[in-house]
């Protein structure tokens, strides 16, 4: 079975998408307004963003990406520190890379490594 499709309540529809073409390489679909958005992941999972203007996620609720290396992981924090965001500074957790930032449409991504295998 494959994950077809996620979808979240934000803020700013827009800047969500800009943010995850960016950095997180999805691409948008033909439909994209300021109300609503369509996006894929290299797999074909699809991310349908929805504007709310109160989004409240629980505190552990998250949105997680994957990164092949320590190094890409820091790849992804120099870029988003530069571009103004404020991620906090990656660190080891739970045998993984990982760091987390809040988004302009009001959930949180988790950028991670596995530094060893899950069991």
């Amino acid at each position: 079975m494959e994950l077809n499709h996620v979808n979240l309540a934000v803020t700013d529809v827009p800047a969500t998408v800009a943010l995850l073409e960016t950095y997180f390489g999805l691409r948008r679909t033909r439909l994209v307004t300021p109300e609503m958005a369509f996006m894929r992941d290299d797999r074909g999972a699809l991310v349908s963003l929805f504007r709310q203007d109160d989004v409240a996620y629980p505190g552990l609720f998250h949105v997680g990406f994957t990164r092949p290396s320590v190094e890409e992981v820091n790849e992804v924090h120099a870029r988003l520190v530069a571009d103004g965001f404020t991620p906090e500074a990656p660190k080891e957790d739970h045998g993984r890379w990982t760091f987390y930032f809040d988004t302009p449409g009001g959930f949180v991504i988790e950028v991670q490594h596995f530094m060893r295998e899950l069991r």
